[in-house]
């Protein structure tokens, strides 16, 4: 059997599923794309996470749309991170290219032009569905992790969401919250303390900068109501296809901050709403996190291991979590752990640390006799890619270079009016993009503010009042005699004291 044939062999046994699956491509031996030497990815699988990785250019966001478009043709609700804005696409059928029939060619499938069903989400004020959700939903410890919040300061933040429950004042955005931390060290600070104990000055201004800090990276926008149901990332069309929510998040690549809260709070909301699938073959839903160097750009340590523990356990929700972005070293090791499939485009070797990245890229692979991993890392043309997956037993599959096959869908940006059409017809927008500002905690919180102020102006007014009419009455002169003066400045008594004068001279 020749070399060529034990290749086959190796990658027909290697990718064999049970079940349903998608073909990424056509598997590659000596840079020859090896016609019907299929790489697949088993659908059952796809809850155990993954990872798109290479270099600018090179092919990582058209390996991101064909697994998105794959899914959802497969009846899988898909959630897509589009920092840069390429990814709207999607809804349109690809125009065709006779490169693109010659990659198809090669690969052994047939290319056929299509469009999915999207439903485009914002965080900002762009245009969109908007995500939102109430401090309140975020609940003390999720918020103090989100802030990097001392164990005091935890502590204090915990005693506020506790009186603002006890007292029914809800805290749905920032300026709830601020105006609780003010409260505590101000109008209302015997009140608290006599309920609940001391709270230092001290913290609750740290607090309040973290507060302000995040505000100024958006997260007015994202607080608030009306709560965005994560439900609604699950909607299947009427032709049994999976929504594709894509995310517009164009305008917030300099506020990683931001993104990092909006993505712990969307993965704890799933795992803490979806119930436990067991081993299911197929996912609910599949989270796409583009760029993900942002969601870990100026994370705490705290807030990378609250990531890490959801990622690591989301999966039994049926809940499959891909990173994209340039090395796989922009992944915490811990995450990095949890990838069973992992996509890696070329690599660029400009300098002696690049070398070692690479080689220590090439270190997550499993070793193959067919390939020098980390040479062929820096040798990979446009569109191809080494593939390892998850076989039907759980096992990393052989390592497989891989052509991968182009995307159904349009490789470029909407336009303006065909961006229209998709948010007019959006059955979302009418339900989560009416501005709420109901009464919480910052209007009740002013109101007792302002009645106290009046109860103590008032008291303060009848105080003064008082005191004006007791001095008046103290300063008064006295309009009677004296009686004993009287008497002695009498017309009488002085004629009778005269003639006794006389008398006695």
């Amino acid at each position: 059997m020749s070399r060529q044939q034990d290749f086959f062999k190796h990658i027909e046994e290697g990718y064999a599923t049970e079940g349903d699956y998608i073909v990424l491509g056509s598997a590659m031996l000596d840079g020859q794309t090896q016609k019907n030497a299929f790489v697949k990815l088993p659908l059952k699988t796809l809850n155990r996470h993954g990872l798109i990785a290479g270099a600018t250019g090179t092919g990582k966001t058209k390996s991101l749309q064909v697994l998105a478009e794959n899914m959802s043709e497969k009846g899988i609700p898909v959630l897509l991170m589009d920092v840069k804005g390429d990814l709207s696409g999607l809804a349109q059928p690809s125009p065709g290219h006779p490169k693109i029939d010659e990659r198809m060619e090669a690969i052994g499938l047939t290319f056929t032009a299509k469009g999915f069903p999207i439903e485009i989400l914002s965080l900002s004020e762009q245009d969109g569905v908007r995500l939102r959700a109430t401090v309140s939903e975020f609940g003390p410890v999720l918020l103090s992790r989100i802030l990097d919040l001392t164990d005091t300061q935890t502590g204090i933040v915990s005693v506020l969401f506790k009186y603002c429950d006890d007292h029914s004042l809800p805290l749905l955005d920032l300026k709830d919250f601020r105006k609780i931390l003010q409260y505590a060290t101000g109008e209302g600070k015997e009140e608290i303390q006599s309920e609940y104990g001391r709270i230092s000055t001290a913290s609750t201004g740290s607090i309040l900068r973290k507060i302000v800090a995040l505000e100024q990276q958006g997260g007015d926008l994202f607080f608030g109501e009306k709560s965005f149901d994560v439900d609604d990332l699950t909607r299947i069309d009427e032709e049994g296809r999976g929504i594709i929510s894509v995310l517009r998040l164009t305008d917030i690549q300099d506020k990683p901050y931001l993104f990092s809260t909006f993505m712990l709070q969307l993965l704890a909301e799933v795992y803490n709403t979806f119930p436990e699938q067991g081993d299911a073959d197929r996912p609910e839903l599949v989270i796409f996190i583009d760029e993900a160097h942002l969601v870990f750009k100026e994370a705490s340590k705290t807030l990378l291991a609250q990531i890490e523990s959801v990622v690591k356990l989301i999966r039994s929700k049926g809940v499959g979590v891909y990173f994209v972005t340039q090395n796989p070293k922009d992944i915490p090791a811990d995450v990095l752990a949890q990838l069973g499939m992992k996509i890696q485009h070329a690599l660029r070797a400009f300098t002696a640390k690049d070398r070692k990245a690479i080689k220590l890229a090439s270190e997550n692979y499993p070793d193959s006799e067919y390939y020098d991993t980390d040479e062929l890392l820096t040798q990979l043309g446009t569109g191809e890619a080494l593939v390892s997956v998850l076989d039907k037993k759980g096992r990393p599959s052989p390592l497989a270079a891989t052509m991968m096959r182009a995307p159904m869908s349009r490789m470029d940006i909407l336009t303006d009016k065909e961006i229209k059409q998709v948010l007019d017809n959006s059955r979302l927008i009418p339900k989560y993009n009416e501005e709420i500002d109901r009464e919480s905690a910052y209007e009740i919180l002013n109101k007792k503010i302002d009645k106290v102020t009046k109860a103590e102006k008032e008291k303060e007014e009848r105080e003064e009042k008082s005191k004006t009419k007791k001095k008046k009455s103290t300063t008064r002169k006295s309009t009677r005699m004296n009686p004993v003066v009287k008497v002695l400045t009498s017309a009488t008594f002085i004629r009778g004291v005269f003639s006794i004068l006389k008398k006695i001279k």
